[in-house]
Parts: structure tokens; sequence; C-alpha cells
């Protein structure tokens, strides 16, 4: 559902969703800073005259968010030294997913016409950024919760300064002093009886069907949705930027960026995967209580698992999008309870045309461009045809299918994989004997988290390449920068695949 922006070559691309206001005017630094004073100390001009800022200065990143919401959506908004100052471009694209989420028939609406749309933001931080974003621009009602005094302090005042909003906005405290949590215990004390039926906000009930046998009794730390979300209460939404992190060690490793964050906002114990593992868990308890369940996912591997997991408690539709912002990509993660419009099949099949794998475990030597220049590498000393292309982080690739036969015999070192390889090429040749011998494919490389690049491989012309060459040949790069990159990490055999949007 994320906007889409043209290749060079004519291919999609993920990217800045279409009503994303910057989707077609990126913001204008040097224009900015003529118009806001504040701003004008933290912009300068390269060579080429255009205006940039450091990206590495806390203040300049702060800024430009404060004057980017005023200019561009009337908003007044700060937040203090430390906390975690959102990128607006971005913060945008996932309002707009979830619109998009909201008026497609999937799941039908729950609301009659004209009534506000209300979403929960989960963990809203000091700078508010998703009621604020919502609210003005689209009209939507919120509830941001927090466990901070500092975020519930400062993103109150973010409210209250936008008395034209103010009224969407409540800033609800989540009690953080219990370290254990036992969601077991709010049933039976009636809060979330599954055997009750509960009043809407819109006059109808929803019954809040059992709990899903595989959900966990507790967790660590304090409560999401359960036992912050009150009595009675629905929405058509929830939303959350986890904390991605284990360590403030692992979130501080990006010296490229400095977007401020704090421990509570940046880390948890087992990361983001941990943290979105319990909101889930939640929500297999509050089913019907929102339409949509939402998150965003920093990395794809992490995307992948917590699929799986939906599936398992019973959830009856799973979305997932991409989002990106520059050279940097983040999931989300969508999925309901309630019974969908049409049937949904879970999709496991690998999409010929685009294949990815999470490179991770990288020294900080290793950038995106050492990637591309192994990628380059192994592909030419086979003699393929490769045009790199430095600047958008990518390589071109043509090959014939002798020349993969080549390359997979060569690098093989299983005996009986590689003649189930060469068995594969050879069926495919056979099968395809009218089809032009030339594969097509881009490789792209994007950076995630600090010492983590995505690789993504997209095929150019699907109708004329061999079947099932792309995803060969695909395979065993992911085996061999792996290898040079990661040698610790062990192989399932088969690269990650993109999932269904």
């Amino acid at each position: 559902m994320a906007g889409k922006r043209k290749r060079k070559n004519g291919a999609e691309r993920p990217g800045i969703h279409p009503r994303n206001k910057y989707a077609d005017n990126t913001p204008d630094f040097g224009l900015l800073s003529s118009l806001y004073p504040s701003f004008e100390p933290y912009v300068f001009y390269s060579r080429d005259g255009r205006p940039k800022i450091d990206w590495t200065d806390f203040n300049a990143t702060r800024e430009l968010t404060r004057v980017l919401l005023l200019h561009d959506n009337g908003l007044n908004w700060w937040i203090p030294d430390g906390q975690l100052c959102p990128t607006v471009p971005n913060r945008s694209n996932y309002i707009h997913w979830i619109e998009d989420l909201l008026a497609s028939d999937i799941i039908p609406a729950t609301r009659a016409d004209g009534d506000v749309t209300k979403g929960f933001d989960i963990g809203t931080g000091a700078n508010c950024i998703y009621p604020l974003l919502g609210a003005s621009i689209l009209g939507w009602k919120f509830v941001g919760s927090d466990i901070t005094d500092i975020a519930i302090e400062w993103a109150n005042r973010n409210v209250n300064s936008n008395p034209h909003i103010s009224d969407l906005i409540e800033i609800r405290r989540v009690d953080a002093e219990g370290t254990m949590y036992n969601v077991e215990e709010l049933h039976n004390e009636g809060r979330f009886d599954s055997n009750s039926t509960n009043a809407r906000d819109d006059g109808r009930a929803s019954t809040v069907p059992e709990p899903h046998l595989g959900v966990k009794k507790s967790y660590n730390g304090p409560p999401i949705l359960l036992g912050v979300v009150k009595d009675g209460e629905s929405f058509d939404f929830c939303m959350c930027n986890p904390p991605f992190f284990e360590t403030m060690e692992e979130a501080g490793l990006n010296p490229k960026t400095a977007c401020g964050g704090t421990p509570e906002e940046m880390v948890c114990c087992g990361g983001e995967h941990a943290f979105i593992t319990r909101i889930i868990e939640d929500s297999a308890k509050l089913k019907h209580t929102f339409r949509w369940y939402t998150s965003m996912v920093g990395r794809k591997f992490n995307l992948n698992i917590l699929v799986s997991e939906l599936w398992n408690v019973g959830a009856t539709v799973v979305k997932t999008t991409e989002f990106v912002q520059g050279r940097t990509s983040r999931w989300g993660l969508a999925w309901s309870f309630l019974p969908p419009s049409r049937k949904i099949i879970p999709s496991h099949k690998i999409e010929k045309n685009n294949l990815s794998f999470m490179l991770e475990g990288l020294q900080r030597q290793h950038s995106a461009f050492h990637v591309l220049q192994s990628v380059e590498s192994y592909l030419a000393n086979g003699g393929v045809s490769c045009k790199l292309d430095a600047a958008a982080f990518n390589v071109d690739v043509t090959a014939s299918k002798d020349q993969i036969d080549a390359i997979v015999k060569t690098e093989t070192h299983n005996k009986s994989e590689a003649a189930t390889c060469h068995h594969e090429l050879n069926v495919s040749s056979s099968s395809s004997s009218s089809q032009p011998d030339a594969l097509r494919f881009r490789i792209s490389v994007f950076q995630q988290n600090p010492g983590t690049l995505l690789v993504r491989g997209t095929l150019h012309e699907r109708a004329s390449s061999i079947p099932g060459l792309f995803s060969l040949i695909f395979r065993h790069l992911e085996e061999v920068l792996t290898h040079k990159f990661h040698p610790g990490k062990v192989l399932a055999g088969v690269p990650s695949s993109n999932l269904e949007k």
C-alpha cells in the first residue's frame, strides 16, 4: 500500500506514500532557512549549491522537524534534549498507510458513517508525533500512552500548544511500577471477560472472544494495551514505533544520524521482536476492541517471524508494507481478528521477481558500497555483465544461463547440492527453450540498523527469464556475501522472500 516510485529502468520500488506532502516536493532547506531564522544557522551549501544540514547534529534535526511541522502542518512543537526526534516524512507514511487500511474493504468498517476515526498510539513519546499528524491531517481522535514523566509532560505540552486539535488527543499515563504483568488476572477480575459484551462508542456491542491457547500468561514490563485500554473502549486502530534495540550501545552505532532517544524509547529486553510479541499477546486477548492492530518493524528477519506468530494466534488478516526513506527501510505490520470480507490465504510463495535477505553482523568498516563491490566482483568473475551505480547503491546485471550455470557449479562445494542445482538449471532450460536465454536483474543494498543491510534482487523482465534461474543465483549470492561478511551465520539454504503486501 505504500507509495511507489519508478526506477530508471521502469520497475517500481516502495517509496514515499503518494498522499504524503513530500511525495513530489522534498523539503527545501534553503527556503525554510529564509522563512525561519532559527533554522538558518543549521543550513550550509555543498559545492554544487545544494542546501544541506548536518544529520549528526541533534539540534539541526530537531529544528528541521519543528519547522516542517509548523510550515506544512501548522503545528507548534518542541522536545527537550535527548528525546527521540522523529522524521516527519517517514511518520507521515505510516499515517497514510493506516488510512489505506481503514479505507480498504478487507475488514469492514465497524463505525457508523460520520463517526470520527479513533486511534491508539503505543509509546507516543515526548514528541507525540503520530497523534499530532493524524489529528491535523485527517481529523482523527487519538489516545497516546507512555510511561515516563518527561514523555507525559511534553506530549501534553505539544497537544496543548495546538488548541485547534487539542480536543482530539488524550495522553494517558501507563503504570510502570509492576515489572510483571499477568494478563490472566485481568480476565479473572472481569476487566476483559471473554464471555461478556462490551459497549462500543457507536452504541453497538462487541464480544471479546476467548483468548487463544498459544498466548503467554504474563510478560516482563509495564502493560501495553491490556490494563491501558479502558472498559468499553473501542478503536479503529493502534500504532507503534517500538524500541528497536536491546542495548543503547546497539542503538548508538550509526555515526551518520543523531535522532536522540532515551533508553525507554530505544531499548527493551529482547528488542523489537519481544515488544511487538507483547502487542500480539494483548491483541489476542482484546481481539475485536481494535479493527486493526499495527506496528512498525525495523528488521525484515523479525517481520517474517512475527507474521508466522500472528497466524498462530488466530489473526484473520495479516498485511505488511515497506517504508523507504532515503537509504533506510522499515516495515509496517498490520493484523486483525475481525472476520474479513473475503477469504485471505496466507502466502508463503517466493515471489520470483523480487527477492531479498538481511546481511547482519557487519563490522564498522564494511559499508553498503563494500557489499555492492563484492556483488559486482562475484558476478563479473563469472563473465557476467555488471554495471555498478554507486550513487544509487545498485548493480544492474545481465547474464546468460550458461554463465550462471558456470558460477553455480564453481561456487557450490557440496556435491549433492551442485547436482540438484545443475538439474534445476537443465529443467528450467528445457521447459523454456522458447524464451530468450538472458537474465536481467538488479541488486540493491539498503542501510538498516547499524551493522545490518538489506540486499534486494529485482528481476527486470520476468516474462523473458528462465523459471527458477533468478532465485537460484540470488540464493548463491546470499551464501557468498554471508560467508564473507558474517562467516559465523548458518543459512537455512533459501533466502527470505518478500511477503504479500
